[in-house]
């Protein structure tokens, strides 16, 4: 079947559960940390089974697929990463086929499934991630016939930054083929580590930016990583705005949000000439949040799920906020079911 919209990322399983204290000290953990797993803490994801435990389609991009594929009609989406071969993956696909979005994994034999542990004590949550075969996604699964099928169709792509970590190669041919075809590419910036180590693998794909999307933290990241020498955040998006360009014929759009504080967006036409848009947030009460991890994911589905379906840019971004707003109500990253349909 023709899918809109193709997105490439590292998918994890989360594993969510309400666990004694007990467990974070004897995995030597802090209540609310965000860490990459190492050889002790390899048991913990089959002992978090044991507490009722929750499954959720992750990673940033499979996030912001989810999100996507939420405010899109039904089969959509489709996501490539990859995955091992074992009952995680499992989980995961079958998560992903309750939220409708298809899986189009690279199924590695010989690594397990990236999962994330995460540890509910009170108020607190402490993420435990295990990347895994997230990590050895390859160029040739995306070129093989079926895949690149789903490419050919797809009218939209979206990658998550995390990627640059993975496999660049697999990055650019979907910018190539974007800019060869005059279809949509967009990325996330993702996380600010990556604008400062992966400065090179991000500045070969920056070409193929019709839409770039990221955060004041790493907007900031860029700025230092590229001597902009400005920390401020619409003089940076006007900076990557106005990069070279491979497909001149659409413009670029920098979206840059700032958690509670308005969302900018600063596009340039192939001229070079910019234009400025600060769109303020959609409130909600803070005795409303409970979660507030994967909203920017969250807002970013909600948007590119919109840019696809034909909405206008400012009518993206409302859309973008209101599905952050929802995500933030619930222990997520996760959106509301029954679905509910889109309301100003």
């Amino acid at each position: 079947m023709p899918f809109s919209l193709l997105c490439l990322g590292n998918p994890l399983l989360d594993i969510q559960a309400v666990c004694p204290t007990e467990f974070l000290e004897k995995y030597d953990l802090k209540a609310n940390d965000a860490i990459l797993a190492d050889e002790k803490h390899m048991p913990i994801y089959e002992e978090i089974l044991k507490y009722d435990a929750k499954f959720l389609a992750g990673g940033a991009a499979q996030n912001t697929a989810r999100g996507a594929q939420y405010v899109l009609p039904a089969n959509s989406v489709v996501y490539c990463g990859c995955v091992g071969e074992d009952k995680f993956s499992n989980f995961l696909r079958e998560a992903n086929k309750k939220e409708g979005l298809y899986s189009a994994y690279l199924v590695e034999k010989d690594q397990p499934t990236g999962k994330c542990a995460v540890i509910v004590t009170g108020a607190d949550r402490s993420l435990v991630t295990d990347l895994s075969a997230a990590n050895h996604y390859k160029i040739d699964h995306l070129k093989s016939p079926e895949i690149w099928k789903f490419v050919e169709d797809a009218q939209y792509y979206y990658v998550g930054g995390y990627h640059l970590t993975v496999c660049v190669p697999a990055i650019l041919a979907l910018g190539q083929h974007a800019a060869e075809t005059n279809k949509v590419f967009s990325m996330n910036l993702s996380a600010p580590f990556l604008a400062q180590f992966f400065k090179d693998q991000m500045d070969s794909v920056a070409p193929y930016w019709d839409i770039l999307i990221g955060n004041e933290s790493e907007a900031a990241a860029y700025a230092e990583s590229h001597n902009l020498g400005t920390t401020d955040v619409t003089e940076i998006a006007k900076a990557i705005a106005t990069l070279p360009k491979a497909n001149t014929k659409r413009p670029r759009h920098v979206v840059i949000t700032q958690g509670a504080d308005s969302t900018i967006i600063v596009s340039a036409d192939a001229t070079g000439v910019t234009s400025t848009k600060v769109y303020p947030i959609r409130p909600i009460a803070a005795s409303e949040i409970v979660d507030t991890n994967g909203a920017g994911d969250s807002f970013a589905g909600g948007f590119i799920g919109s840019i696809v379906s034909g909405k206008s840019i400012d009518e993206a971004v409302e859309v973008g906020h209101w599905l952050a707003s929802w995500t933030v109500r619930l222990n997520g990253p996760a959106y509301p079911y029954p679905k509910i349909e889109y309301s100003v």
